[in-house]
């Protein structure tokens, strides 16, 4: 559960990894407790983070509550709680600094399923178009990205997915023999929903995030998180990195799989923002997504995801994740896809952007605060070895620890 240390490096201070307006938001998430050995559920408020792992074992099991909200709000003005806190900059340092002697930030999700919208926006939905005609060879890609924008010509940008505009910008496509699967989900009836990482294995604020030994052309993927329960509804929302290993992805959509799912490449947080008062969905509908990446030679690289140019609302890829034909009853986390798609180059001209080992990525935003983490050898990264049977086994202890000790109180 070790974090690589990104001290030393120019990062965001402790309090700034939080939303703009924390004295006013709901923060939830995961603190890893060096002194029980496990994942504590916990609460972000007035420079605490409270322990709410009395309130539920896991966040899955809190957000499934009538009111996870009030349930929260509750749990902050009950006095034996509030004696079971860490200051937050001190949790949010010791994340950081990969110091895993000292509480720190997990991703904030737990049992919850880890699914992802992909080609959501026309301009990433272009360069997937360019990855495939390419083949995953970065070296083509901006003869291809000229060869395709002329002959897209921009035409397709307001196009509805699934309007008869749409049906009709496919057949123009079709015979200009540019036709790809990535603009059937981009423009066709149905989004793109695949299983980015398996339960439990994403990464917090802090930790090292995985590219692979065998890609060569891969970038991050700032994206809004969005939190669902089993029912399907929507009451929170946090950051994520979709790492992306563009490469991989170009030589064959089939390799999905194989460019998504790796050590350390879904990271989440820093924390989930529950929706209560004036921040709900619609707040996050015009939320900007910005990124920055601090490479290890000085380069660097900035870009932003505008939410409002989705093209596709929320409950339509929400509908699409979890209905009669599929359902998760832990609850799922949901990347809604990205705008932005790196074509700044790097290195050589014509190479366009890839990720060095070192690059220091954070991606903010307004509401939702700031998810930093540093690229490395996903080969080399920290194994992922907290699984279910670990975490149902530290559940049990605690629940055992704490029975005992009420039995004690009794006699007493």
């Amino acid at each position: 559960m070790s974090a690589p240390s990104i001290s030393g490096r120019s990062v965001l201070p402790g309090g700034s990894v939080l939303p703009e307006d924390a004295d006013q938001a709901l923060l939830i998430g995961r603190v890893w407790d060096p002194e029980t050995g496990g994942p504590r559920v916990a609460a972000v408020s007035g420079g605490s983070v409270f322990d709410l792992t009395r309130v539920a074992g896991t966040v899955s099991e809190l957000l499934e509550l009538p009111n996870p909200a009030a349930a929260v709000r509750a749990a902050l003005t009950d006095p034996v709680l509030a004696e079971q806190r860490w200051v937050t900059a001190d949790v949010v340092g010791s994340s950081l600094a990969g110091d895993t002697a000292r509480p720190y930030l997990l991703a904030p999700v737990d049992l919850q399923v880890i699914k992802a919208c992909g080609v959501t926006f026309v301009d990433s939905m272009i360069e997937r178009v360019i990855e495939e005609r390419c083949a995953g060879d970065a070296g083509r890609a901006a003869g291809m990205r000229e060869l395709v924008g002329k002959a897209l010509g921009g035409s397709i940008a307001m196009v509805r997915p699934g309007s008869p505009e749409a049906a009709e910008a496919k057949r123009v496509l079709v015979a200009e023999g540019l036709w790809s699967q990535y603009l059937e989900v981009g423009i066709g009836p149905d989004p793109e929903v695949f299983t980015k990482a398996p339960v439990l294995s994403s990464v917090g604020l802090g930790a090292g995030i995985g590219i692979p030994s065998f890609s060569s052309w891969n970038n991050p993927e700032p994206e809004l998180v969005l939190i669902a329960t089993s029912r399907g509804e929507v009451v929170g929302a946090t950051l994520g990195n979709d790492v992306n290993l563009r490469d991989v992805e170009g030589r064959s959509a089939l390799l999905l799989g194989k460019a998504k799912d790796n050590n350390a490449s879904s990271a989440l947080g820093p924390l989930i923002r529950l929706f209560e008062g004036g921040f709900t969905l619609d707040t996050l509908r015009g939320e900007e997504i910005l990124l920055r990446v601090d490479g290890p030679d000085g380069y660097l690289l900035e870009g932003r995801n505008t939410l409002a140019r989705i093209s596709r609302p929320f409950e339509e890829l929400v509908a699409a994740t979890r209905g009669r034909h599929h359902q998760y009853p832990d609850g799922f986390a949901l990347f809604t896809g990205t705008l932005f798609a790196p074509t700044q180059d790097r290195d050589e001209a014509g190479q366009g952007f890839t990720h060095k080992h070192g690059d220091v990525v954070t991606i903010r935003s307004r509401h939702l605060g700031a998810l930093i983490n540093r690229v490395g050898a996903a080969e080399d990264l920290p194994e992922w070895t907290f699984g279910l049977r670990q975490l149902f086994g530290y559940l049990a202890g605690q629940r055992q620890s704490e029975g005992a000790a009420t039995g004690r109180q009794m006699q007493e």
